[in-house]
């Protein structure tokens, strides 16, 4: 860490230097906001500051409760301020000079209406599909063409720099090791129990999703690869509104989802929910070719071909209640719930071979799994502002309740061809409940000389029980497994704070942040009384500068240290089996990885930007396929440690907008993960750059038509042992707008050319495996949304759970 420590300190004194000659000053351009009726304070609209000559945004803030709002910018040039807000016509005012002595703008109207030309502007955008911001990238969502009728980790694969692994694992920029936030609350899940829960969550649901590649200290430390924030719809009129869904795919199969949102704000009361339904059935082919070696020496091999059929069904459900208790201070509860059944039907046909290529006795399998996972989450939280102005101290707090329950029977039968030997059926049965507890104070306010505070509090407190019973069947007498039975007990105990200030002067930002964090982890394992109790404080310093160069050219320096905790699903022992001799089970002695992390990013015209990362992480965690204790031909999946992975990146995005109808939105990513460790008395095999493109289309006509085409493409890449293939997708949509933009009918098609299965490789001194995936990836869908009730009056509040940490970040 010297050699970035004085990158930073250079970078520093170079910037001071700078500003030791004479340079603008940082002016300000206030305002505020309110209905053409009634002047009523409209609150948390969105103003956004841009140069006249291009209209190109160079900062952005919400209106605060009384609808007064404040920009600072550097003095001279002309600018222009935007307005936008649901329900009402966007707003553009006259172009007007900045001076250092600001500039006050007269009150703000916004019309209840259709959106409408304003004096010279001419072209009223709809918000962007993607938004790349200084420390993040946004997917919006809402109002998408290709996310009608799909999952939240459908819309996922597509997002520029993620990528699904063979084993359900998320990547971003080609980093595993993530935390998901699902409205600000951390999802204590990975692998395919994680894409399940979003493969369950439909992306109706979704507003917007942010990709955060270097958090600042107000987010939990967790997550050394970044951070993926789900935020979930939110109606923001007044009166009574809602929305209704309808939509339907086929691929092989059928998939449907309906939902329905209602809302309802009336002076200081704010109440809302909604539904949604969820129905897709799916089919997955798994072809596994394993060869097992000694000493370099082939000893057997097996093929194996599984054939399965699953039925997702999900509820989810979210209802909550607002209320001002003065006009600084709102307090409200929020309930939610995400039901899911997961029932799975598969058959295996396992060919087996000794060292000259001769048949053995072979086996054929049926596995039968009836996971059941009913969750519910509840947060209760509090705002006040001290004062009406733009700025005021502020504090947050939230209490937060969650817990998430599986049932997970699975029933596996193998069929020996031996003649005379009895079948065995091997039932399993789960039952696993999780509780996170937690409470967070967040405390803001702005200092002398343009510096801002923030502080705040957490604990969270994680309790997971999983007692698993196996028994062997035999030609109908049953007798317990004891060496596969097992309970599980974690405990997780997190206590934290953070302090960030931030600096703004002329052409320059400076801020730096520190969180402590004190963990104390148990784990304890029923059978042979083993466990684990840890106990350790750590320190997770963060720090950026912003420096601008000059009109076109910008430079930012990030720097930050992370960790990344195992998840129970990680640590926990439970198998779970794919055939007779493959199953997936926990690693209880897995321990964090660290990860230290830098990022330079230049940006051209506040619109380009290119950007290089590099990551040290100790004790990297990795997914590992071997031979399993068992012998014979069993193999366990399961992630372990290994010693160090480096990690370098090179990120271009480059928006374009060839027509006023199309807009592009580009993104290549190159990049390079170098392991060190030994498994097997392997070294992790020599690896190579990997690029990663994607390419998103939106294409807008008149009459309320509109279409999108989105391309992505990962060439071949290595992670550790693991060497995947080239994959990726193209998908289409077009909508059309119906009855006053009232309703919209969607169509698109995902996956056309059926090009995003995974194939992979592991290969270790003793063992190799090369597995293929294949699933009802292409689908068209079909899709009907309907809005009504009363989109005239302004809203109170724009909710934010307390965990919803730095939603917006101005550019």
């Amino acid at each position: 860490m010297g050699r970035l420590g004085y990158l930073l300190i250079l970078l520093l004194l170079t910037s001071q230097s700078a500003l030791a000659q004479t340079q603008p000053s940082l002016s300000s351009v206030t305002g505020r906001v309110q209905t053409a009726v009634g002047g009523v304070p409209i609150q948390f609209a969105n103003v956004t500051l841009h140069r006249a000559t291009d209209s190109l945004a160079v900062k952005t803030e919400f209106s605060d409760v009384q609808g007064a709002f404040r920009l600072e910018q550097l003095a001279g040039g002309a600018f222009l301020v935007s307005v936008t807000q649901v329900g009402f016509a966007p707003y553009w005012s006259p172009a007007f000079e900045l001076t250092a002595g600001g500039q006050n703008l007269a009150n703000i109207a916004l019309q209840a209406s259709a959106a409408t030309q304003l004096k010279e502007v001419t072209v009223v955008k709809q918000k962007p599909l993607y938004e790349h911001l200084a420390d993040r990238t946004i997917v919006n969502v809402e109002g998408s063409t290709l996310a009608s009728g799909n999952t939240s980790l459908d819309v996922l694969t597509r997002a520029p720099g993620i990528t699904v692994g063979s084993n359900d694992n998320l990547a971003l920029r080609g980093r595993q090791g993530l935390l998901v936030l699902i409205d600000g609350k951390r999802q204590p899940m990975t692998g395919s129990e994680l894409s399940d829960y979003l493969r369950a969550l439909p992306a109706e649901q979704l507003s917007s999703i942010e990709l955060i590649t270097n958090p600042p200290a107000k987010y939990d430390a967790q997550g050394g690869a970044g951070i993926i924030a789900i935020n979930l719809k939110k109606d923001q009129r007044q009166g009574t509104n809602g929305t209704a869904n309808a939509a339907y795919g086929r691929g092989q199969y059928g998939k449907f989802t309906t939902g329905l949102t209602l809302n309802h704000r009336q002076k200081k009361i704010n109440a809302f929910g909604s539904y949604a339904y969820t129905d897709r059935e799916n089919f997955q082919k798994l072809t596994f070719d394993r060869f097992f070696y000694d000493a370099g020496v082939l000893q057997s091999s097996s093929i194996q071909r599984n054939n399965g059929r699953s039925h997702l069904q999900s509820h989810t459900w979210r209802g909550g209640l607002d209320y001002s208790i003065t006009k600084r201070t709102v307090i409200g509860v929020v309930v939610g719930g995400l039901d899911s059944r997961f029932p799975g039907f598969a058959t295996n046909r396992t060919l087996l071979f000794d060292a000259q290529g001769q048949s053995l006795p072979a086996y054929r399998s049926t596995i039968n799994r009836r996971p059941y996972n009913p969750s519910i989450t509840s947060n209760l939280n509090f705002r006040h502002s001290f004062a009406d102005s733009s700025g005021a101290p502020s504090l947050s707090v939230d209490i937060d309740y969650d817990r998430f329950n599986r049932y997970a029977d699975q029933e596996l039968t193998t069929f020996f061809s031996e003649p005379g030997r009895s079948a065995v059926i091997l039932d399993g049965d789960q039952e696993g409940h999780l509780t996170i507890q937690s409470v967070k104070a967040d405390y803001t306010r702005n200092l002398r000389q343009a510096t801002r505070l923030e502080a705040g509090l957490k604990a969270t407190l994680i309790e997971s029980d999983n007692d698993l019973v196996f028994e062997d069947i035999i030609d109908g007498v049953r007798t317990p497994n004891l060496n596969f039975s097992n309970q599980f007990r974690y405990k997780e105990n997190i206590n934290a704070a953070y302090v960030t200030l931030t600096r703004t002067l002329p052409k320059l930002t400076i801020s730096a942040g520190l969180r402590g964090e004190q963990t104390n982890v148990e784990g304890q394992q029923a059978i042979g009384n083993e466990g684990f109790d840890r106990n350790y404080f750590q320190l997770f310093p963060s720090a950026s500068v912003q420096r601008k160069l000059s009109d076109k050219h910008d430079l930012s320096l990030s720097l930050s240290r992370r960790i990344n905790r195992p998840t129970y699903n990680q640590l926990n022992p439970f198998r779970s089996y794919v055939d007779a001799t493959s199953y997936r089970t926990g690693n209880p002695y897995l321990r964090p990885e660290t990860s230290y992390n830098i990022e330079l990013t230049h940006t051209f015209k506040e619109k380009y930007s290119a950007a290089l990362t590099y990551s040290i992480t100790d004790l990297p965690i990795i997914n590992v396929v071997q031979p399993a204790s068992e012998g014979g031909f069993f193999v366990v999946n399961r992630d372990i440690n290994l010693r160090t992975l480096q990690y370098y990146a090179l990120t271009l995005t480059v928006p374009l907008e060839p027509t006023k109808w199309w807009s592009v939105y580009n993104n290549l990513l190159l990049y390079y993960n170098h392991f060190e460790g030994k498994v097997a008395e392997t070294m992790p095999p020599s690896t190579w750059a990997t690029v990663n493109v994607s390419s998103n289309n939106t294409f807008t006509f008149s009459n309320g038509w509109k279409a999108d085409l989105s391309g992505t493409y990962l060439a071949p890449e290595r992670y550790g042992y693991e060497r995947l293939r080239a994959r990726g997708q193209i998908a289409i949509g077009l909508q059309k707008q119906l009855w006053a933009n009232k309703a919209s009918v969607k169509l698109n098609a995902t996956d056309i050319l059926y090009t995003s299965n995974v194939r992979s490789t592991y290969a270790y001194a003793n063992f190799e495996d090369t597995f293929f995936n294949r699933q009802d990836t292409r689908v068209a869908t079909l899709s009907f949304t309907y809005r009504f009730g009363n989109d005239k009056l302004a809203p109170i509040r724009r909710r934010q759970s307390g965990a919803e940490d730095e939603k917006r970040r101005a550019q």
